[in-house]
């Protein structure tokens, strides 16, 4: 068996000098509280606060860095537990066997970092300690230690979001609040599945929306009313963002009757061609008007090319691994939307993209400039150590440390939350180490920005 314990000085600079300054920079900020703005941890963890049932439901079958790797080696969806009814032992068997193929992946990191911090393991996961590993696991989540909400307090979180369909009841987030807990759970209002009129069931979506609001959400300006009856009852609960899955970041500022009658034809799904993407740009720059007035900070993730296999969606359902970076227009698609609101300092819209090659020709330079923008962190393939370092590289010299967001986590997998804010504290003290050796920061300087790089930044972009 392998010997898989984590290194102390793991992403750290391997000269020794540079060395010597991130762990300094590290010391400093290992412990601070995690601030995970942003993410896709089920509610129900936190509403119900149920025990986690075994390490296939915990670490496999929710998520899909893990499912997409095996799926590309041929291992089918059903012998992951997805679309089928599987035994977790075997699920997890699977998994062990092909556990080779994360070398050098993020999700290694991830994954590694939880064995050992959470349940205490440390030789490599492979065939022949699968059994060992999962009743390891199983014993533990089987305790009090394990359950949701007392993992959320040994990992130190501050504050969590979680990310909610406008049509969500909210439940858990009122047993959250109603409970004598003192964790922060708060939601965050997506509104895609009646925004964007690709999406599945949209005409059914919109109805069902009047039906929660009260508004006539046949015509547009009932439609628009339901929104902000609907961001209302988020923000008493505590959100303090939108989210915004958009393929491209398009945006337009129609004339009121135009965005009316083009609301007539995608809600009775008569749209031509074109329609669903002017809707969507549209709605993009309603909903910072929204924002302006509500306080809701927007975040848009776009250049995802989402559930790319026709088939993989249909028989399997959506985010299953299957969402593929693609080009995009930030520096076009962004000016009605910008013209239209950007210099009004009452609103924060994040940026988040897949296209790399953005960084430094449109998000950089528009980040530098107009006063609402904030760039996210690097997310789905670039939340890796490589990418966070590219994304610091160029991105600082044009926007400073100051227009970008802090770190979240962007997570479903509970266990992984520590790991990662664990990677990219390291990545930007490795990050600040290199400006200090190359004298382009003093250490004082360094070691008084990486907090904010930490939490500070996090909490001020989304106002937390």
């Amino acid at each position: 068996m392998i010997d898989a314990t984590l290194h102390p000085d793991r992403l750290f600079p391997a000269d020794p000098a540079t060395r010597a300054i991130a762990r300094s920079l590290f010391a400093k900020v290992e412990h601070m509280p995690i601030v995970s703005p942003h993410g896709h941890t089920d509610p129900t963890w936190w509403g119900d606060n149920p025990s986690f049932s075994n390490a296939a439901d915990l670490f496999v079958i929710p998520d899909h860095y893990v499912v997409r790797m095996l799926v590309s080696q041929g291992v089918p969806f059903e012998d992951l537990g997805v679309g089928a009814a599987t035994d977790p032992r075997a699920v997890w068997r699977r998994f062990a066997a092909h556990y080779h193929l994360f070398a050098a992946t993020p999700s290694r990191l991830w994954l590694d970092h939880a064995f050992q911090t959470v349940f205490g393991l440390t030789q490599r996961l492979s065939e022949t300690t699968a059994d060992m590993f999962y009743d390891a696991i199983g014993a533990a989540l089987a305790t009090e230690a394990c359950k949701p909400r007392a993992l959320y307090d040994r990992f130190g979180i501050e504050a969590i979001a979680t990310t909610d369909s406008a049509l969500d009841d909210l439940a858990h987030h009122r047993a959250v609040r109603d409970s004598d807990w003192s964790g922060r759970v708060v939601p965050t209002y997506r509104p895609d599945a009646c925004v964007d009129p690709e999406f599945d069931g949209f005409t059914d979506n919109l109805a069902r929306l009047g039906e929660i609001t009260g508004c006539d959400t046949t015509t547009w300006a009932g439609y628009l009313d339901a929104h902000r009856a609907r961001r209302a009852c988020f923000i008493e609960l505590g959100a303090t963002a939108t989210d915004h899955g958009h393929p491209t970041a398009a945006t337009l500022d129609l004339p009121q009757d135009e965005a009316a009658a083009l609301f007539a034809r995608v809600s009775r799904n008569a749209g031509a061609p074109g329609d669903a993407e002017a809707f969507r740009a549209q709605m993009l720059t309603e909903m910072a008007r929204m924002s302006v007035d509500d306080g809701l900070v927007m975040q848009l993730h776009a250049g995802s090319s989402r559930n790319h296999s026709d088939m993989v969606h249909a028989r399997y359902g959506r985010d299953r691994g299957f969402d593929i970076p693609a080009r995009t227009d930030f520096t076009g698609g962004l000016r009605p939307l910008l013209n239209a609101v950007g210099m009004d300092s009452r609103l924060t819209l994040i940026l988040f993209t897949l296209d790399e090659s953005t960084y430094a020709r449109e998000l950089a330079p528009l980040a530098g400039a107009y006063p609402c923008l904030r760039l996210g962190p690097p997310w789905w393939f670039h939340d890796s150590y490589e990418g966070m370092l590219r994304f610091r590289e160029r991105v600082t010299e044009t926007a400073g440390f100051a227009n970008t967001a802090g770190f979240n986590d962007d997570t479903r997998a509970l266990c992984s939350i520590p790991a990662r804010h664990d990677v990219a504290r390291r990545v930007d003290c490795a990050f600040l180490a290199q400006q200090v050796v190359t004298h382009r920061l003093s250490e004082e300087e360094a070691h008084a920005l990486i907090p904010d790089l930490t939490t500070g930044l996090a909490k001020k972009a989304y106002n937390l």
